[in-house]
């Protein structure tokens, strides 16, 4: 996740009142509800998942031992 200056978005009268809170701290600010993304959703990385465990499967029932699974 990237950050971005909060004097490159905000009003500055924002920027003051959020320094009242937090001087030169990182904070972070969550999504709005609704507008989360699910995990996986961004990268291929879940279809990949699925898939190498898809084949993990096929070659157990094949009649691969949990053994060469590993290997």
């Amino acid at each position: 996740m990237s950050y971005i200056k909060a004097a490159d978005i905000l009003p500055e009268q924002l920027i003051r009142e959020i320094q009242q809170y937090v001087d030169g701290a990182y904070i972070y600010i969550p999504r709005k509800p609704g507008s989360r993304c699910t995990w996986g959703q961004k990268t291929s990385y879940k279809a990949e998942l699925r898939e190498r465990n898809e084949q993990i499967r096929r070659k157990y029932a094949e009649g691969l031992t949990v053994d060469d699974l590993c290997r």
